[in-house]
């Protein structure tokens, strides 16, 4: 074998070793983006985008791969929120996160603590409301313990006033979320209490389980923007559940982002999602998701769609 061969096969093998190592981060990396930007499509586009500068760099002085690919996932969705703020149509106080749909009964526990986990709607949707160097420094010090030493070199600014940026998300974001639900069981009690009282037209059923100050965001997207709206108020919300149900149509119980969730189901097509945020034993929002598009995109096979149910 020439020099020339041996060095070959070395660098062959220095690449498939990068390969499997982002190959074993991939999940972590994904949930990076993900409470980055809210959106799954766009996850998978930094997490890509990582790959291609991990192939680009020499990172053979890299003490820690992982980190260093956390702080460039960190990167581009920086640059991606930047990119999204100033091209942004949809209006913001109506935008539903990208759900991540699992059946109760198939979830893959690893899967799902590895994408859900602190990531519910209701926070995804505060997060949205927080500046991209807001996001990326309350994301990567709260949720994945960077550095705030590492996290001033992405946003360009001194660790003090990264801390100052985490402090102020932090905040906000304590202000805004809810407050821990019970356990998953008495969640989909809830939540089976809703949608029972609302097909039996049953008023008072429903202001039992929903909080006096329940928040209804409906996100129907371009194809359907005369049905996104917000609704505030329990007796406000029951008026629109029961407007609904009379249109009753075949329905899938899910979970969305660990939390209890419903998918009406007509013709074997996605119609609407409608997820449960649950504090305490009321609930306090309901994330609906109308748009066709990405209602399409949800995660669920033929099979699945197929045992809605009226």
């Amino acid at each position: 074998m020439t020099g020339r061969e041996r060095g070959e096969r070395r660098v062959d093998h220095d690449k498939e070793l990068l390969a499997r190592r982002f190959e074993a981060d991939r999940g972590h990396l994904r949930a990076v983006a993900y409470r980055m930007l809210g959106s799954l499509g766009e996850a998978e586009d930094a997490v890509q985008e990582a790959w291609i500068k991990l192939n680009r760099s020499d990172v053979s002085g890299v003490e820690n791969l992982s980190g260093w690919l956390t702080t460039v996932v960190g990167r581009v969705c920086l640059d991606m929120l930047r990119s999204r703020g100033s091209r942004r149509e949809d209006p913001l106080e109506y935008y539903v996160p990208d759900p991540i749909v699992r059946l109760p009964d198939t979830a893959d526990p690893e899967h799902t603590a590895e994408v859900t986990e602190s990531v519910g709607l209701a926070l995804l949707v505060v997060l949205e409301t927080l500046s991209p160097a807001e996001r990326l420094a309350f994301v990567l010090h709260d949720m994945f313990a960077v550095s705030f030493d590492e996290i001033a070199r992405i946003v360009d600014r001194t660790p003090a006033a990264t801390r100052q940026l985490a402090s102020r998300a932090r905040r906000r974001v304590q202000d805004a979320s809810p407050a821990p639900g019970p356990d998953a069981r008495r969640q989909r009690e809830i939540a089976d209490a809703f949608l029972a009282a609302a097909n039996g037209g049953d008023f008072e059923g429903l202001l039992a389980v929903l909080d006096p100050d329940v928040v209804l965001r409906a996100d129907g997207g371009k194809a359907l923007a005369a049905a996104s709206k917000i609704v505030r108020g329990a007796e406000a919300v029951v008026s629109q559940a029961l407007t609904y149900a009379r249109f009753r149509t075949a329905a899938l119980p899910l979970l969305v982002n660990g939390a209890p969730a419903v998918l009406s189901v007509a013709n074997g097509r996605p119609g609407a999602l409608m997820a449960f945020t649950i504090a305490g034993d009321r609930i306090v929002e309901l994330h609906i998701l109308a748009d066709p598009e990405r209602l399409a995109a949800l995660d669920l096979s033929e099979e699945d769609l197929a045992r809605a149910t009226y």
